[in-house]
Protein backbone atom coordinates (compact mmCIF):
# COMPACT_ATOMS: atom_id res chain seq x y z
CA UNK A 1 0.00 0.00 0.00
CA UNK A 2 1.27 3.27 -0.67
CA UNK A 3 2.60 5.52 2.03
CA UNK A 4 0.55 8.99 2.93
CA UNK A 5 3.97 10.94 1.58
CA UNK A 6 3.83 8.91 -1.33
CA UNK A 7 -0.32 9.93 -2.34
CA UNK A 8 0.29 13.52 -1.08
CA UNK A 9 3.12 13.94 -3.33
CA UNK A 10 1.02 12.32 -6.16
CA UNK A 11 -1.54 14.77 -5.25
CA UNK A 12 0.40 17.68 -5.32
CA UNK A 13 1.07 16.85 -8.76
CA UNK A 14 -2.00 15.95 -9.83
CA UNK A 15 -3.77 19.29 -8.34
CA UNK A 16 -0.85 21.52 -10.60
CA UNK A 17 -2.11 19.81 -13.42
CA UNK A 18 -5.64 20.70 -13.04
CA UNK A 19 -4.79 23.97 -12.15
CA UNK A 20 -2.49 24.91 -14.97
CA UNK A 21 -5.10 22.93 -16.94
CA UNK A 22 -7.70 24.99 -16.51
CA UNK A 23 -5.39 28.68 -15.60
CA UNK A 24 -5.87 29.52 -19.02
CA UNK A 25 -9.26 30.79 -18.39
CA UNK A 26 -8.13 33.74 -16.36
CA UNK A 27 -5.65 34.42 -18.05
CA UNK A 28 -8.24 35.01 -21.46
CA UNK A 29 -10.23 36.86 -19.21
CA UNK A 30 -7.49 39.06 -18.28
CA UNK A 31 -6.37 39.37 -22.02
CA UNK A 32 -10.03 40.62 -22.89
CA UNK A 33 -9.22 43.23 -20.15
CA UNK A 34 -6.40 44.52 -21.46
CA UNK A 35 -3.60 42.70 -19.73
CA UNK A 36 -1.10 40.88 -22.18
CA UNK A 37 -0.19 37.76 -21.34
CA UNK A 38 3.00 38.87 -20.30
CA UNK A 39 1.93 41.15 -18.15
CA UNK A 40 -0.73 38.82 -16.23
CA UNK A 41 2.14 36.29 -15.59
CA UNK A 42 4.70 39.24 -14.34
CA UNK A 43 1.78 40.28 -11.60
CA UNK A 44 0.47 36.47 -10.52
CA UNK A 45 4.07 35.71 -9.70
CA UNK A 46 5.18 38.67 -8.70
CA UNK A 47 1.90 38.76 -6.06
CA UNK A 48 2.77 34.70 -5.53
CA UNK A 49 6.44 35.50 -4.52
CA UNK A 50 5.17 38.37 -2.08
CA UNK A 51 2.27 36.02 -0.45
CA UNK A 52 4.97 32.84 -0.85
CA UNK A 53 7.74 35.04 1.20
CA UNK A 54 4.87 36.34 3.84
CA UNK A 55 4.35 32.68 4.83
CA UNK A 56 7.64 30.69 4.17
CA UNK A 57 9.30 32.41 6.81
CA UNK A 58 13.31 33.67 6.56
CA UNK A 59 14.31 31.03 3.63
CA UNK A 60 17.00 33.48 2.73
CA UNK A 61 19.04 31.85 5.51
CA UNK A 62 19.19 28.68 2.37
CA UNK A 63 21.04 31.03 -0.32
CA UNK A 64 24.16 29.68 1.04
CA UNK A 65 23.39 26.25 0.90
CA UNK A 66 21.93 26.49 -2.48
CA UNK A 67 24.74 26.81 -4.38
CA UNK A 68 25.00 26.05 -8.36
CA UNK A 69 21.43 24.13 -8.22
CA UNK A 70 19.95 26.78 -6.45
CA UNK A 71 20.62 29.52 -9.28
CA UNK A 72 20.28 27.03 -12.35
CA UNK A 73 16.83 25.32 -10.58
CA UNK A 74 16.20 29.36 -10.53
CA UNK A 75 16.68 29.93 -14.53
CA UNK A 76 15.25 26.66 -15.64
CA UNK A 77 12.24 26.80 -13.64
CA UNK A 78 11.90 30.94 -14.71
CA UNK A 79 12.38 30.19 -18.22
CA UNK A 80 9.65 26.86 -18.61
CA UNK A 81 7.05 29.45 -17.40
CA UNK A 82 8.19 32.93 -19.23
CA UNK A 83 9.30 30.65 -23.04
CA UNK A 84 5.59 28.92 -22.63
CA UNK A 85 3.73 32.18 -22.31
CA UNK A 86 6.24 34.08 -24.85
CA UNK A 87 5.84 30.97 -27.66
CA UNK A 88 1.88 30.87 -26.73
CA UNK A 89 1.86 34.45 -27.54
CA UNK A 90 4.26 34.20 -30.57
CA UNK A 91 3.25 31.11 -32.40
CA UNK A 92 0.81 27.98 -33.41
CA UNK A 93 -0.69 27.40 -29.95
CA UNK A 94 -1.12 23.62 -30.82
CA UNK A 95 1.97 23.20 -32.53
CA UNK A 96 3.89 25.16 -29.51
CA UNK A 97 1.67 22.79 -26.99
CA UNK A 98 2.69 19.53 -28.94
CA UNK A 99 6.36 20.43 -28.97
CA UNK A 100 6.47 21.45 -25.52
CA UNK A 101 4.74 17.84 -24.12
CA UNK A 102 7.82 16.12 -25.90
CA UNK A 103 9.18 16.90 -21.64
CA UNK A 104 8.72 12.98 -21.12
CA UNK A 105 11.50 12.69 -23.63
CA UNK A 106 13.70 15.09 -21.96
CA UNK A 107 12.74 13.69 -18.75
CA UNK A 108 14.27 10.31 -19.28
CA UNK A 109 17.86 11.87 -20.60
CA UNK A 110 17.76 14.16 -17.33
CA UNK A 111 17.14 11.89 -15.04
CA UNK A 112 19.39 9.39 -15.87
CA UNK A 113 21.96 12.11 -15.68
CA UNK A 114 21.05 13.82 -12.80
CA UNK A 115 19.18 11.25 -10.72
CA UNK A 116 20.72 7.79 -12.04
CA UNK A 117 16.88 6.88 -12.54
CA UNK A 118 16.92 3.92 -15.57
CA UNK A 119 13.99 2.95 -17.10
CA UNK A 120 13.07 -0.54 -17.64
CA UNK A 121 10.68 -1.88 -20.66
CA UNK A 122 7.94 -1.26 -19.03
CA UNK A 123 9.09 2.16 -17.76
CA UNK A 124 9.37 3.03 -21.30
CA UNK A 125 6.11 1.55 -22.06
CA UNK A 126 4.31 4.38 -19.84
CA UNK A 127 6.44 7.03 -21.28
CA UNK A 128 5.12 6.34 -24.72
CA UNK A 129 1.76 5.30 -24.03
CA UNK A 130 1.49 9.32 -22.38
CA UNK A 131 3.06 10.23 -25.50
CA UNK A 132 0.74 9.21 -27.66
CA UNK A 133 -1.82 10.46 -26.01
CA UNK A 134 -0.32 13.98 -25.90
CA UNK A 135 0.05 13.33 -30.04
CA UNK A 136 -3.32 12.32 -30.59
CA UNK A 137 -4.69 15.15 -28.31
CA UNK A 138 -2.56 17.64 -29.88
CA UNK A 139 -1.24 17.02 -33.51
CA UNK A 140 -3.04 18.30 -36.59
CA UNK A 141 -1.87 16.96 -40.16
CA UNK A 142 -2.44 20.26 -41.25
CA UNK A 143 0.03 21.74 -39.32
CA UNK A 144 2.99 19.17 -39.99
CA UNK A 145 5.41 16.98 -38.44
CA UNK A 146 5.84 18.23 -34.71
CA UNK A 147 9.64 19.89 -36.00
CA UNK A 148 10.52 23.24 -35.20
CA UNK A 149 9.92 25.45 -37.66
CA UNK A 150 10.13 29.27 -36.62
CA UNK A 151 11.79 31.21 -33.18
CA UNK A 152 8.08 30.91 -31.14
CA UNK A 153 8.04 27.03 -31.59
CA UNK A 154 12.10 26.55 -30.97
CA UNK A 155 11.39 28.76 -27.45
CA UNK A 156 8.17 26.22 -26.96
CA UNK A 157 10.66 23.51 -26.98
CA UNK A 158 13.14 24.81 -25.20
CA UNK A 159 10.22 25.24 -22.42
CA UNK A 160 9.49 21.88 -22.58
CA UNK A 161 13.23 21.04 -22.16
CA UNK A 162 13.42 23.21 -19.19
CA UNK A 163 10.41 22.15 -17.85
CA UNK A 164 11.93 18.39 -17.93
CA UNK A 165 15.04 19.90 -16.16
CA UNK A 166 13.38 21.78 -13.27
CA UNK A 167 11.27 18.47 -12.39
CA UNK A 168 14.73 16.71 -12.65
CA UNK A 169 16.45 19.52 -10.43
CA UNK A 170 13.54 19.70 -7.77
CA UNK A 171 14.00 15.35 -7.07
CA UNK A 172 17.74 16.21 -7.30
CA UNK A 173 17.95 19.31 -4.53
CA UNK A 174 16.99 17.16 -1.49
CA UNK A 175 18.94 19.44 0.43
CA UNK A 176 16.82 22.75 -0.10
CA UNK A 177 13.07 22.74 1.30
CA UNK A 178 10.04 22.88 0.09
CA UNK A 179 9.41 26.58 0.58
CA UNK A 180 12.60 27.58 -1.42
CA UNK A 181 12.60 25.78 -4.44
CA UNK A 182 8.71 27.31 -5.10
CA UNK A 183 10.15 30.37 -4.29
CA UNK A 184 12.78 29.69 -7.17
CA UNK A 185 9.82 29.44 -9.79
CA UNK A 186 8.07 32.53 -8.62
CA UNK A 187 11.08 34.51 -8.34
CA UNK A 188 12.75 32.99 -11.86
CA UNK A 189 9.40 33.58 -13.69
CA UNK A 190 8.90 37.08 -12.17
CA UNK A 191 12.34 38.32 -13.41
CA UNK A 192 12.29 36.99 -16.92
CA UNK A 193 8.97 38.37 -17.42
CA UNK A 194 9.91 41.64 -16.26
CA UNK A 195 12.82 41.97 -17.67
CA UNK A 196 10.66 41.00 -21.18
CA UNK A 197 8.18 43.55 -20.28
CA UNK A 198 10.50 46.52 -19.32
CA UNK A 199 12.44 45.92 -22.85
CA UNK A 200 9.72 46.80 -24.80
CA UNK A 201 8.13 49.41 -23.04
CA UNK A 202 7.61 50.98 -20.11
CA UNK A 203 6.13 48.89 -17.32
CA UNK A 204 4.79 51.21 -15.09
CA UNK A 205 3.17 52.45 -17.29
CA UNK A 206 1.19 49.15 -18.59
CA UNK A 207 0.70 48.30 -15.04
CA UNK A 208 -0.99 51.93 -14.04
CA UNK A 209 -3.74 51.04 -17.35
CA UNK A 210 -4.69 47.85 -15.73
CA UNK A 211 -8.69 49.11 -14.52
CA UNK A 212 -8.60 48.55 -10.90
CA UNK A 213 -12.01 45.77 -10.71
CA UNK A 214 -9.57 43.49 -12.64
CA UNK A 215 -6.55 43.78 -9.92
CA UNK A 216 -8.89 41.58 -7.90
CA UNK A 217 -8.40 38.67 -10.77
CA UNK A 218 -4.67 39.13 -11.02
CA UNK A 219 -4.43 38.96 -7.41
CA UNK A 220 -6.59 35.56 -7.24
CA UNK A 221 -4.55 34.17 -10.02
CA UNK A 222 -1.22 34.88 -8.19
CA UNK A 223 -2.63 33.06 -5.08
CA UNK A 224 -3.74 29.91 -6.53
CA UNK A 225 0.05 30.21 -8.65
CA UNK A 226 1.52 30.17 -4.88
CA UNK A 227 -0.28 27.34 -3.18
CA UNK A 228 -0.16 25.10 -6.28
CA UNK A 229 3.61 25.49 -6.24
CA UNK A 230 3.85 24.35 -3.02
CA UNK A 231 1.81 21.51 -3.37
CA UNK A 232 3.89 21.04 -7.13
CA UNK A 233 6.83 21.41 -5.19
CA UNK A 234 6.65 18.85 -2.63
CA UNK A 235 5.19 16.27 -4.80
CA UNK A 236 8.25 16.70 -7.34
CA UNK A 237 10.58 16.11 -4.28
CA UNK A 238 8.81 12.89 -3.57
CA UNK A 239 8.55 11.20 -6.33
CA UNK A 240 10.80 10.15 -9.18
CA UNK A 241 11.06 12.16 -12.03
CA UNK A 242 9.80 10.08 -14.80
CA UNK A 243 6.52 8.83 -12.79
CA UNK A 244 5.95 12.74 -12.13
CA UNK A 245 6.24 14.24 -15.49
CA UNK A 246 3.77 11.22 -16.72
CA UNK A 247 1.19 12.24 -14.56
CA UNK A 248 2.01 15.88 -15.69
CA UNK A 249 0.70 15.40 -19.00
CA UNK A 250 -2.98 15.26 -17.45
CA UNK A 251 -2.95 18.85 -17.67
CA UNK A 252 -3.94 18.28 -21.24
CA UNK A 253 -7.25 15.94 -19.82
CA UNK A 254 -8.23 19.07 -17.54
CA UNK A 255 -7.71 21.47 -19.95
CA UNK A 256 -10.06 19.81 -21.90
CA UNK A 257 -12.66 19.15 -19.70
CA UNK A 258 -12.51 22.92 -18.67
CA UNK A 259 -12.09 23.93 -22.65
CA UNK A 260 -15.79 21.84 -22.50
CA UNK A 261 -17.30 22.99 -19.37
CA UNK A 262 -16.17 26.80 -19.55
CA UNK A 263 -16.05 27.96 -23.13
CA UNK A 264 -18.39 25.44 -24.67
CA UNK A 265 -15.86 23.92 -27.14
CA UNK A 266 -16.75 20.13 -27.78
CA UNK A 267 -14.55 17.10 -27.26
CA UNK A 268 -14.28 15.19 -29.73
CA UNK A 269 -13.29 11.12 -30.80
CA UNK A 270 -9.44 12.52 -30.50
CA UNK A 271 -9.34 14.58 -27.31
CA UNK A 272 -11.35 11.40 -25.76
CA UNK A 273 -8.70 8.66 -27.21
CA UNK A 274 -5.70 11.10 -26.25
CA UNK A 275 -7.52 11.29 -22.64
CA UNK A 276 -8.05 7.63 -22.09
CA UNK A 277 -4.34 7.10 -23.20
CA UNK A 278 -2.87 9.99 -20.62
CA UNK A 279 -5.08 8.93 -17.43
CA UNK A 280 -3.91 4.88 -18.33
CA UNK A 281 -0.18 6.15 -18.76
CA UNK A 282 -0.67 7.51 -15.21
CA UNK A 283 -2.30 5.02 -13.69
CA UNK A 284 0.35 2.65 -14.62
CA UNK A 285 3.04 5.33 -13.90
CA UNK A 286 3.37 3.82 -10.05
CA UNK A 287 5.03 0.99 -11.76
CA UNK A 288 7.50 3.08 -13.17
CA UNK A 289 10.90 0.97 -12.37
CA UNK A 290 13.17 3.76 -12.60
CA UNK A 291 15.65 3.14 -9.35
CA UNK A 292 18.57 4.98 -9.12
CA UNK A 293 21.66 3.37 -10.11
CA UNK A 294 23.87 2.30 -7.54
CA UNK A 295 27.86 3.20 -7.69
Amino acid sequence: MPSKQKITAITGLLSGAAVWGMIWYPFRILEHAGVSGALASFLAYSIALIIGLLVSGPIWRELRVAGRWGLLLTISAGWTNFGYVLAILDGEVMRVLLLFYLAPLWTVIFARWFLGEKLNRYGYSVILLSLSGALVMLWQPSLGLPLPQCRAEWIGLSAGMSFALTNVLVRHTQHLSVNFKSATVWFGTSALTGAFLLFHGNLAAQMQSIPMEVWWLVALVGLIICATSFAVQYGLTYTPANQAIVLFLSELVFAAIAAYVLAGEKMGAREMIGAVLIVSASLLSGKIHSEPEKN
